[in-house]
């Protein structure tokens, strides 16, 4: 089954670092997609790749081998040009220790999700060298601000970042500092917040409020700081952050329908 890495700003001989996977296999007519959110551990021949969570998987009937092949073969050209490298080795889903080994906490946060808009095509016109470049100093500002409003890096995903606060103030206000420092890199970036509950389990944190926040960030754009009403209704009733009412929303695999506030100036 060819594999492949998205390694972003990462080289090969990088370990403990989040990405992305992407894995394509024929079985006769059919082509059997994987995908989903990858941590890497080691180096070089010795590295190792785990599934974060359960990856998403979708076949394809394509009628014919021929067809199957040709289809497989142009998705991975796809890929390669998309920064994917080859991955030898099978993606392997790491075993969570049993109950009695590892104490479960519950935390609540303001949960910032920050993606780059367009970035595959900037990417594509800027070329490898010049984006890896622009990509580091993009990280390196979202960092800086993260620690001056003393937020903390959860994980990377692709060209995005997602970040936990103890405020809703101060994840809004990281969010505006953040806007303002990537667009002198010439970047335009979406943000999303969402307030809630999420689990601790030894250094994994996970929760339905993730995929929130994500989903809230999706529905943004380029500039844009959209918040769910679980965030407003946390800020001081004083608070002097506005917002607009960004309307009613359905959140893909969020159940019920959301109501988005634009964070203002």
């Amino acid at each position: 089954m060819p594999k492949f890495l998205r390694i972003g700003i990462h080289q090969s001989n990088v370990s403990g670092y989040t990405s992305k996977a992407w894995c394509v296999r024929r079985v006769g007519t059919a082509i059997l997609l994987k995908w989903g959110a990858v941590e890497v551990q080691g180096a070089g021949d010795g590295r190792k790749v785990y599934w974060t969570r359960l990856p998403q998987e979708k076949t394809i009937r394509c009628g014919s081998a021929q067809r199957a092949q040709d289809y497989a073969k142009a998705a991975i050209a796809r890929r390669r040009n998309h920064r994917y490298e080859p991955l030898a080795g099978a993606i392997v889903l790491r075993r969570r220790p049993a109950a009695g080994n590892s104490e479960l906490k519950r935390a609540l946060a303001t949960i910032l999700i920050v993606d780059i808009v367009g970035s595959t095509a900037k990417a594509a016109k800027l070329g490898d060298v010049r984006w890896t470049k622009i990509m580091g100093h993009y990280y390196a500002a979202v960092r800086k601000e993260l620690k001056n409003s003393r937020g903390k890096e959860v994980t990377t995903t692709g060209d995005g970042v997602l970040a936990t606060f103890k405020t809703p103030a101060a994840g809004i206000g990281c969010a505006a500092a953040i806007q303002k420092a990537v667009r002198t890199l010439g970047l335009e970036i979406r943000v999303g917040l969402h307030a809630g509950e999420y689990t601790v389990s030894g250094t994994e944190a996970v929760g339905l409020a993730f995929h929130i926040g994500t989903r809230v960030a999706a529905k943004a754009r380029a500039g844009e700081v959209l918040v769910s009403s679980a965030v407003k209704e946390l800020l001081a009733p004083k608070s002097e952050i506005r917002f607009a009412d960004h309307g009613v929303h359905q959140l893909k695999g969020v159940p019920e329908r959301w109501r988005l506030w634009r964070v203002e100036g």
